[in-house]
């Protein structure tokens, strides 16, 4: 919190001078509580963005913790939020500047595909956003419709096809999102907060050790089934010989005797599921994703182990091994 405080400060600082109509301030709402309750702050810290002057509906920034990244999105939102391209030469220039870039190649400059590209630009400052209606760029990057590229150091590692009317900017802006992270991410507590800045709702997560001898090729199994679930699933790994991941082995009740362990945790709902099949395989965890996405997943309500003296006092202890069996 005092970190985010500290890269805010500093991002006004420098929008004081380049766009000194925005202004910036501080609210404490431990004292405002009428602020509080008005603009239905729940987390701590809220960046809320205020338009024309209205106190209705103010913009949320969420996941932005440095100062560059919030100065972006500050810009998208009160200016233009691509960058037009006119040449190759312009394109390549912004491929290569950063590791990732999104370029979208469109006929014309509107549409509603074009309106979509621009809304998600403006969600995702992470990255560099441009447009161009060149059909020398197009042809350059043998493009023919138009279309959505995202670039990662310097080559196309994703292409979707905008068609007016049909786009999803939700399922877009995730998508986009989730190549701020490698494919597969390690959780540590350098990452952990990354993770959740991803918009998505879904995590996968693979519970193994690092230096047992099958994990190279468990491994590229799961990076497998996450290039497939890309954007809809957060994939996920945990080693299981990293004594600091204590807690989340303790959070999803897992032993030595279940490594390797699969689970999704929905963040919405807090609903955890096993993988049915013992066997990490890209098959099993796509049948696996495919039936928790389709609705089919059931829960995994996991147990503690019965304690001995369960039965000892006249009021009886329950956990789920023993629940159905004691109460019904």
């Amino acid at each position: 919190s005092q970190n985010l405080s500290k890269e805010f400060t500093e991002a006004a600082r420098q929008l004081k001078k380049e766009a000194p109509r925005i202004q910036f301030g501080k609210i404490d709402v431990t004292d405002q509580h009428d602020l509080r309750k008005e603009f239905n702050i729940q987390h701590f810290p809220a960046v809320k963005l205020f338009v024309n002057g209205s106190r209705k509906d103010p913009i949320d920034c969420k996941g932005v913790r440095e100062a560059s990244t919030f100065i972006t999105w500050v810009k998208r939102r009160t200016g233009p939020s691509t960058v037009l391209i006119n040449s190759t030469a312009q394109a390549e220039a912004m491929i290569n500047a950063e590791d990732l870039a999104v370029i979208g190649f469109f006929k014309e400059l509107h549409g509603d595909s074009v309106d979509v590209f621009c809304e998600i630009a403006k969600e995702v400052p992470e990255m560099p956003f441009g447009m161009t209606t060149s059909e020398e760029v197009s042809a350059s990057y043998a493009i023919q419709k138009s279309t959505l590229v995202v670039f990662k150091k310097g080559k196309p590692v994703h292409n979707e096809v905008l068609e007016d009317g049909s786009q999803n900017k939700p399922d877009l802006t995730r998508l986009i999102k989730t190549f701020t992270l490698d494919l597969v991410t390690e959780y540590n507590l350098e990452t952990s907060m990354k993770i959740f800045d991803v918009p998505v709702e879904s995590h996968i997560l693979l519970f193994a050790p690092k230096s047992s001898q099958s994990f190279n090729m468990t491994y590229e199994d799961y990076k497998s089934a996450a290039a497939e679930f890309r954007g809809k699933i957060m994939f996920v790994f945990v080693d299981t010989n990293e004594t600091r991941n204590g807690r989340l082995f303790e959070y999803f009740r897992i032993t030595q005797a279940d490594i390797p362990a699969v689970r999704i945790l929905n963040l919405t709902s807090d609903a955890k599921y096993k993988m049915p099949a013992d066997e990490v395989t890209v098959e099993n965890l796509s049948h696996f994703c495919q039936n928790y996405l389709d609705g089919k997943a059931k829960p995994h309500l996991s147990s503690e182990e019965i304690p001995e003296d369960w039965d000892k006092l006249p009021v009886k202890i329950l956990v789920g091994k023993n629940f159905n069996r004691i109460v019904f």
